[in-house]
């Protein structure tokens, strides 16, 4: 893209677990300032290929270069504090802690102090409801709050990419919609994403690049703005629909 290195470049992933091959020479890219999206039904491979960007698995074949570093191999914790935050399916929030807790937790390898607490207040202005419900315990929050916590424990720790993995699921469409605009806003303010949605109308709509993922391959990819006007992605993703 116009000669520059991607923030993200994943080559020729290959990933297998419980003997069945989830990804087949997957390879995509993401540039710093986009929000990229992977779409394709159940079991297609968008949550495995997360999950290997961020560590969680293990590459077979294939690398994975982040910021100018190969971290195929890398553990997860330090995939972190390089500057990459996963916002796993389901939230995967501490239900036995605070929300504050939650937070702090997420900055835990960082020995900025000054800038936590602003981090802190600015993650309590993006989610008000996240400060009304400061001392609540994560467990009580609805499904929204949730994961209103689990994007704000991204932002805190300060990463330069973050992977998001179906935001949207199990909300109503009103928190959707809210979400969605909370992810643009993110986006705008500098911190580049890696979004995994079911909800495809949606994800091409906030994204600018798209990749289609069928049975492990990438089987379509182009700007957003393309997707949504290709018959084949209209059929099978769209309900038919532009």
């Amino acid at each position: 893209m116009n000669g520059r290195t991607p923030l993200l470049s994943v080559k020729d992933l290959t990933v297998s677990y419980g003997g069945i091959r989830a990804l087949r020479g997957v390879s995509f890219d993401v540039y710093a300032g986009q929000i990229v999206t992977l779409i394709g039904a159940n079991g297609a491979g968008k949550s495995t290929s997360l999950r290997t960007v961020s560590g969680l698995l293990r590459a077979e074949s294939g690398s994975i270069v982040f910021d100018g570093r190969d971290i195929t191999r890398m553990p997860p914790h330090t995939i972190v504090e390089l500057g990459i935050s996963h916002v796993p399916e389901g939230r995967g929030i501490f239900g036995n802690l605070t929300v504050f807790e939650n937070l702090r937790l997420a900055a835990y390898s960082r020995k900025d102090r000054n800038e936590i607490v602003r981090d802190l207040e600015r993650v309590y202005g993006i989610f008000p409801k996240l400060k009304e419900r400061r001392n609540q315990l994560g467990g009580t929050l609805s499904g929204g709050e949730q994961q209103m916590l689990a994007v704000g424990r991204a932002l805190m720790t300060r990463s330069k990419l973050m992977l998001l993995d179906e935001p949207s699921m199990g909300l109503s469409p009103i928190l959707v919609q809210e979400i969605f605009r909370v992810l643009i806003d993110i986006n705008r303010a500098g911190i580049t994403i890696l979004l995994v949605e079911q909800n495809a109308h949606m994800a091409l709509k906030v994204a600018s690049y798209c990749y289609v993922l069928e049975t492990g391959t990438v089987a379509f990819s182009g700007t957003a703005a393309e997707l949504l006007e290709d018959r084949r992605i209209k059929e099978a993703y769209l309900g038919g629909k532009g």
